[in-house]
C-alpha cells in the first residue's frame, strides 16, 4: 500500500509540474527536471520509512525488528513503488504527453549545441535520444534506475527503523 501511495504522490508531482507548464519547453524543463528530483526524492523517502514503520508496528514488541527485517520492508515498498511509479511513466509518456519526448530532444540537442558539437554528431546523437525516449526504452531504464536509487534508500532508512530486541530476548 505504501509503494503503490508512494508511486501516486510522484505520479501527482510529474502532473502538477505538466499543467504548471514545465513540460512545454526546454528551458522549462530543467526547472522541472530539479525540481521533480529533489521533491521525488523527499516523496520516496517518506513513503519508505512509513511504510518501514507501519511493517515495524506490526510486529510485536517482543521481537527484534532488525536491520535485516527493516531493510527487507524498507526494499518491498521500494519496489512496489518503482513497478506502480514505471507504468505510470510509461502512460504519462506514450498516452497522456506524447509531446513530452520532443521536449526532451530539444533540450538534448540544445546541451551538444552548446558543448559545440557537429551537426553530424548532433543527428547521431538525435537518432540515440528518439530510442532512449520511447516509452519501453524509457519504462526500462525508469525501473532500473528507480530500483537503485530506492534500494540505496532503502539501505540507509532501514538504520534508522531497526528495533533492537528487547533487553534480555535475544535475537534470532
Amino acid at each position: 500500500m505504501y509503494g503503490l501511495a508512494t508511486a501516486i504522490a510522484n505520479s501527482l508531482l510529474n502532473f502538477a509540474l505538466y499543467f504548471l507548464g514545465f513540460h512545454e519547453t526546454p528551458e522549462k524543463l530543467a526547472t522541472a527536471q530539479i525540481v521533480g528530483g529533489c521533491a521525488s526524492l523527499v516523496i520516496s523517502i517518506i513513503g519508505i520509512a512509513l511504510g518501514c514503520r507501519a511493517r515495524r508496528a506490526e510486529t510485536p514488541a517482543a521481537e527484534a525488528f532488525g536491520y535485516g527485517r527493516s531493510f527487507l520492508a524498507c526494499f518491498l515498498v521500494s519496489l512496489w513503488a518503482v513497478i506502480f511509479g514505471t507504468i505510470s511513466q510509461v502512460l504519462y509518456i506514450s498516452v497522456i504527453n506524447p509531446g513530452f519526448r520532443d521536449v526532451v530532444l530539444q533540450a538534448e540537442i540544445a546541451k551538444a549545441e552548446a558543448r559545440g558539437a557537429s551537426a553530424a554528431q548532433l543527428e547521431q546523437a538525435e537518432g540515440m535520444i528518439r530510442m532512449m525516449t520511447g516509452p519501453v526504452a524509457q519504462g526500462i531504464v525508469g525501473f532500473i534506475m528507480g530500483l537503485v536509487i530506492c534500494t540505496i534508500l532503502s539501505l540507509i532508512i532501514a538504520a534508522f527503523i531497526k528495533r533492537p530486541a528487547p533487553a534480555g530476548i535475544q535475537a534470532s
